[in-house]
């Protein structure tokens, strides 16, 4: 018994210590809305903290308060014997009454501003966007298609990644094509319903570079959890390096492994992926045409190595349960000449 004393007291100890810890790593990352790098990201990121502070100092308020009136009359002499009620004469609290009252009124009048200035700051851009993306969302995975306002043929498609140029806005459009899902990417806006045979709009703009992550925030199906999106933001300039590098159609292969890999990939696999420049034309399945520059494969469910991709074409519903991809039969040798060819296309 006297060993486990002390350990007991050491969890008693470290779990507030824990608590406090996981809470604060909760509120920064690639997935917190509240660590926001976008222009509505950061109002919104502006107001819940405001909110939260003020919540935290009203419960921390009103908790000492009842403690001090519990040891204020602990041990008053007036209180009498136990289950007998007397009569005893107290100070009027209409002042602290008056004091509440005024402060709760400055507080919400504060959070009533800050929530008009933050909804007017996310309704709409401060330009109109010249860049559209139209985000299709599927059980489970992303389908990405941009276009310009001023030259739609120089739109392309991708999968499960988002790229933006820093300090521009972007009108979204969203789809879907078959249940509710939910687009959201924390840092950058917040949340927008995607609606079967309804088309929604929003807009992001990025104002710190760097990478995050997105996801769908409405319960979908099976691999909800699985449905993410790698989220780039970047300089003008790299982002239209990266544009530039969709639209063009995939390289040809120039090894016999790749050659014979891009063989069996239009035969097998053709029907419902496409690769621009190939005999891929398929339009139920991600956009593979460059692929090879993706980090991750499966909407986040797994890294892009050529093990993983193996694991993937092998048993897709083995890796992502529920996943609409078959497994597909292929020998060792053509598994690995499809993976070579996979490989090329950056």
């Amino acid at each position: 018994m006297c060993t486990e004393r002390p350990a007991r007291r050491g969890v008693t100890y470290a779990t507030p210590l824990g608590a406090v810890v996981l809470l604060l790593a909760a509120c920064n990352g690639t997935t917190s809305y509240m660590d926001a790098t976008g222009t509505a990201g950061r109002h919104e990121a502006t107001l819940g903290w405001w909110l939260t502070a003020v919540s935290c100092v009203v419960v921390a308020f009103v908790s000492v308060a009842v403690l001090l009136g519990i040891a204020r009359h602990r041990n008053d002499p007036q209180r009498g014997d136990p289950g007998v009620m007397t009569r005893r004469d107290v100070r009027s609290g209409l002042s602290w009454i008056y004091v509440g009252v005024a402060v709760s009124i400055v507080i919400l009048a504060i959070s009533f501003g800050g929530t008009l200035v933050t909804l007017n700051a996310a309704s709409r851009p401060r330009i109109t966007p010249s860049l559209t993306i139209d985000v299709t969302g599927h059980q489970w995975w992303w389908e990405v298609t941009y276009s310009q306002t001023d030259n739609p043929e120089l739109g392309f498609t991708t999968a499960n990644e988002v790229h933006l140029p820093v300090g521009e806005p972007v009108r979204v459009r969203l789809h879907s094509a078959d249940v509710i899902h939910s687009f959201w990417l924390p840092q950058i806006a917040g949340k927008m319903d995607v609606i079967p045979g309804q088309v929604n709009e929003t807009w992001l703009e990025a104002r710190t570079a760097g990478d995050s992550r997105g996801m769908c925030g409405e319960y979908c199906g099976l691999q909800h959890s699985m449905m993410a999106l790698d989220v780039r933001a970047e300089s003008p300039q790299a982002f239209k390096r990266w544009a530039d590098e969709r639209r063009a159609s995939a390289k040809p292969p120039t090894t016999p492994t790749a050659r014979s890999g891009r063989v069996v990939f239009v035969r097998s696999c053709g029907v419902c992926h496409a690769v621009a420049g190939s005999d891929a034309l398929g339009r139920m399945a991600p956009d593979l045409t460059h692929i090879a520059s993706r980090t991750t494969i499966g909407a986040g469910a797994l890294t892009n190595t050529p093990a993983h991709l193996a694991e993937w074409i092998r048993n897709a519903p083995g890796v992502k349960e529920g996943a609409r991809m078959p497994a597909m039969p292929l020998t060792d040798a053509e598994l690995r000449d499809v993976i070579a060819y996979l490989e090329t296309l950056h």
